[in-house]
């Protein structure tokens, strides 16, 4: 079952299963199915058809399949397929049925012989170029193919032949006989079967030489496995008459519906295929689980928990038409989830070192924090407080630039988080002029208190310099700069230079012990996760995955 946090939001798609149910259609009975093609990795877009799908399943106490469409063996590979088995179980759904089309290659090919028997298909000779100036245009006909009356015991021979492997690539194809002058191209007679001569598929090695069309397959696959609604998107719209069609002219044992809905397109991504391939290919990019990436293997590497998603799907609903998505749509549910469910730690990511000249050398103090500050059943941890410490060099300015600066000046106070009001004394510089460490005093009677006689605004975070650990931290940002990248057709002077910054910090010890994927805030700085692929205890490794505010927003504003 799926992990649902929300009540299910009314659509278009859930009125349609509503009125087929009322009717008793189906025998009662709600099947979908997820069936992507095993040709890559799955990404943002994907995830509301795999919400949509097995949602729809659950709510309905259904069955939704997970069905890979296998026909293109020279693209496809099983590193593909156990990427989309991992995704959608990360996502919190479970399939009913695990299915390949490739499984159903005997039927399939068995409907291919009825519809040739019935004299609905034939054995075309014309090649590739040829059949697409055959097919006509948008305005003018097709013509038929020379080859579109060919007698069908003739047809069954050649389609046999192609079976056994007579024949090479490209030399033939079978082709569905409907009508040329459609003005749906999807009908003008679809090529059903090419041959893959030599291709090695990843399920059944080198048995087939042919290889179905994907409307074909997808149909009869449908039919095959009892779905009750087909759920595609809208791109798929002009392809529902031939769906149909193949249902009304082959004998299969059951009659699924297809219906469209509008396809996920979100600011500052690029969700085409060849797009993301590219971006690999080019090393633009750190393979398919780099953080930046609108894969789902990136989007979880970088820290999105899968509530979020879900949650996101539901804000944006199911209509009936495509449109473009906000990021901060998305982001708003990543900061909404961790913000209820991610422990709190510190981190300083530009370190300066602090040492405080009135405490004790050798002394450790363990203090008590709070895990989260409004759930007290994530418990507390204890910080080693030290008489050398540090702090984030933003955190210190000589002179406070205005009456707003709350943070540490020379001759200044400041708290530091869960600890002691200290005030700095002397800013020690190298001979380049660089500060390199602050020498401060602290108040011992401000633990829990505050100090007597004056106020003291500003609270920072800190580390202790003893027992802290160093760590790589990756901050991850939009890998693009504006909203609709490519819109002046060069995709790549979009990118973003800055999408991924290194620092050398220092965390908290517990936190170099933290599971790959464990998801913190590090306080005053946002949300980060421990890189589930570099990160090691001696070399611990956090990705960022949002930000505690939309610095964007004010971005854009300046930009404006």
């Amino acid at each position: 079952m799926s992990k649902r946090e929300l009540p299910a939001a009314s659509n278009f798609i859930r009125s349609i299963i509503d009125e087929d149910l009322s009717q008793g259609l189906n025998d009662g009975r709600v099947a979908t199915r997820f069936p992507p093609e095993p040709n890559g990795y799955l990404h943002i877009g994907h995830v509301k058809s795999i919400c949509l799908n097995f949602g729809i399943a659950d709510d309905y106490s259904g069955s939704c399949n997970l069905r890979f469409d296998d026909t293109n063996p020279d693209k496809e590979s099983p590193e593909f397929v156990a990427a989309i088995k991992e995704d959608v179980q990360w996502m919190g759904f479970e399939w009913k049925r695990l299915c390949f089309a490739s499984d159903y290659f005997e039927q399939l090919y068995g409907f291919a012989e009825e519809l040739i028997s019935k004299g609905k298909a034939y054995v075309c000779d014309l090649n590739a170029g040829e059949i697409r100036a055959y097919r006509g245009t948008l305005t003018e006909p097709g013509r038929d193919s020379p080859y579109r009356d060919r007698p069908v015991e003739e047809n069954l021979d050649l389609f046999r032949r192609m079976r056994a492997g007579e024949f090479e690539d490209g030399s033939r194809v079978l082709r569905a006989k409907i009508d040329m002058a459609s003005p749906n191209i999807n009908l003008r007679d679809p090529t059903l079967y090419r041959i893959r001569k030599g291709a090695t598929h990843h399920q059944t090695g080198e048995a087939w030489p042919i290889y179905p069309m994907y409307d074909f397959t997808h149909t009869l696959s449908d039919a095959l496995e009892g779905i009750t609604h087909s759920l595609c998107t809208l791109e798929f719209e002009d392809h529902r008459p031939l769906y149909d069609w193949f249902l009304e002219n082959i004998e299969v044992p059951t009659r699924p519906r297809q219906y469209e809905f509008g396809r996920l397109n979100l600011e500052y991504t690029v969700l085409s295929k060849r797009r993301l391939t590219e971006l690999v290919s080019q090393g633009i990019v750190d393979g398919w689980d780099d953080p930046r990436m609108p894969t789902i293997a990136g989007i979880r590497r970088r820290g999105f928990p899968a509530e979020a998603l879900r949650d996101f799907c539901t804000r944006i609903g199911v209509t009936k038409s495509d449109g473009m998505v906000e990021m901060a749509m998305l982001e708003n549910s990543v900061r909404e989830a961790l913000d209820a469910a991610a422990p709190r730690a510190m981190a300083v990511l530009n370190p300066l070192r602090v040492v405080i000249d009135n405490y004790p050398e050798g002394k450790r103090e363990e203090l008590v924090a709070a895990n989260h500050p409004k759930d007290a059943s994530m418990g507390e941890r204890n910080l080693t407080f030290t008489r050398e410490l540090y702090i984030d060099r933003n955190d210190f300015m000589e002179q406070a630039p205005n009456k707003k600066y709350k943070r540490l000046t020379l001759g200044g106070e400041v708290r530091l988080r869960n600890g002691y009001v200290i005030r700095c004394d002397e800013a020690v510089r190298s001979e380049a002029g660089e500060i390199t460490e602050l020498r401060c005093s602290y108040d011992p009677a401000t633990l829990g208190a505050n100090p007597e006689g004056r106020k003291v605004k500003g609270v920072i975070h800190w580390v202790s310099a003893e027992v802290g650990v160093a760590a790589e931290i990756r901050l991850y940002d939009r890998l693009f700069n504006v909203p609709i990248p490519g819109a002046d057709g060069d995709w790549t002077r979009d990118l973003n230079p800055e999408s991924l910054v290194t620092v050398q910090g220092i965390v908290e010890p517990f936190l170099a012990q933290a599971e790959p994927e464990t998801r913190f805030q590090f306080e005053r700085e946002g949300y980060f996760c421990v890189d589930s692929r570099d990160s090691t205890p001696e070399r611990p490794v956090f990705n960022r995955t949002i930000t505690l505010r939309d610095t964007w927003e004010k971005i854009s504003q300046r930009a404006d």
